[in-house]
């Protein structure tokens, strides 16, 4: 394992992240499956991570519970927890930073994070008093380092970024969107401000580890033995303002295939990266919807839709064709796509502000 010095500290350049662990029978939304989620942070912190990063909200509030339970018994100071505050799931940030403590069994949180601002919440998170709040608990020594989270447009991210002098910040952060989005803009400005980036979604919610056929054929050409999540995190390896790649690694496979990656400091070179840029491009007539599968948007809606399931559908259709949808038949969700009432509440909560309505009437009269 590689690691990169931050303040007087060691961090390991690969992160776990701990919003997609296995769940019982690998059903979406299902508890957690302890054992196999135990298995994989043992490895990970066997093969050297010391980075372990959860949410309040993430696996519907089990994630920080099930950490701080598979970490207890390391000892405290050999590893770093990172959580955050998520102004939508719970304003009451005095009391959820005590109830995250308690789940994490532990007194303090090495990084602390303000989740997922936008263009709505960045106001709530600047004028809630929670920033205030939290550079307290960073001054006793509850915090250790306190940062941010961000999927607002560059505008908003500039704003909160220059609030004050963060300690660090986390942004999506991929070939992909570096290509077609403004993803680079959202990088100079933390670079320009020196603040060190925690990079989530290199693998786009694992979107890049499978690429079309073309697109696939043009990397194994040169890299037979690289799988291509392989790829993905060794470009964003190439940037240096990035101090740790967080994956959500929800197999052994996949955490054996990403240490292996991080076992050495090399990334790409300009040639391999322009072979993966060529094959970007071919991906790209291949994706519809930007879906992370982040499932922010299922506890919202009121029918009750698997919105992230009927999402990677509507890309296999736009691509394969109708022969897709008879997978949606396959979906185990409460509501289907014709149910969606188009009341916008899952687009309040999509970081990648994905139509989602538009989508679920598409496809709701595909299927009639």
């Amino acid at each position: 394992m590689i690691y990169k010095g931050f303040k007087d500290i060691q961090l390991s350049c690969l992160g776990m992240g701990n919003m997609r662990l296995p769940v019982i029978d690998d059903k979406p939304g299902a508890p957690i499956d302890y054992k196999r989620a135990q298995e994989i942070i043992d490895y990970a912190y066997e093969k050297g991570i010391n980075y372990f990063d959860t949410a309040y909200v993430y696996h519907n509030g089990e994630s920080e519970t099930f950490l701080g339970e598979a970490l207890k018994k390391y000892p405290r100071d050999s590893y770093y927890l990172a959580t955050k505050f998520y102004y939508l799931a719970n304003h009451d940030y005095k009391a959820v930073f005590e109830e995250q403590l308690k789940k994490l069994q532990t007194d303090y949180i090495d990084f602390y994070l303000i989740h997922c601002i936008n263009d709505i919440t960045y106001k709530n998170y600047l004028e809630c008093g929670c920033i205030d709040y939290f550079l307290e608990q960073q001054k006793q020594g509850r915090i250790k380092y306190l940062g941010f989270s961000s999927h607002a447009n560059v505008e908003h991210l500039t704003v909160f970024a220059d609030h004050h002098k963060w300690d660090f910040a986390q942004i999506q952060l991929n070939y992909f969107d570096w290509q077609y989005s403004a993803t680079a803009q959202e990088y100079k400005v933390l670079a320009d401000r020196n603040i060190p980036i925690m990079v989530m979604e290199p693998v786009r919610g694992g979107r890049l580890a499978v690429l079309s056929s073309n697109a696939e054929n043009m990397l194994k050409q040169l890299h037979p033995d690289w799988s291509m999540a392989s790829w993905a995190l060794r470009w964003v390896k190439r940037l240096p303002q990035v101090q740790v790649v967080l994956s959500g690694m929800s197999s052994m496979e996949q955490i054996k295939d990403n240490i292996n990656t991080f076992s050495t400091p090399d990334a790409l070179t300009d040639e391999e990266t322009q072979v993966l840029m060529r094959a970007c491009d071919a991906f790209k007539k291949q994706v519809s919807v930007p879906c992370t599968a982040c499932r922010y948007c299922c506890d919202e809606c009121p029918m009750g839709i698997d919105i992230p399931d009927y999402l990677k559908i509507y890309n296999r259709y736009k691509t394969d064709g109708s022969e897709a949808l008879k997978q949606m038949d396959k979906v185990e969700s409460k509501g289907k796509p014709v149910d969606c009432i188009a009341c916008g509440a899952c687009m309040e909560h999509c970081p990648q502000n994905i139509k989602i309505p538009e989508i679920m009437a598409e496809l709701g009269k595909l299927t009639e």
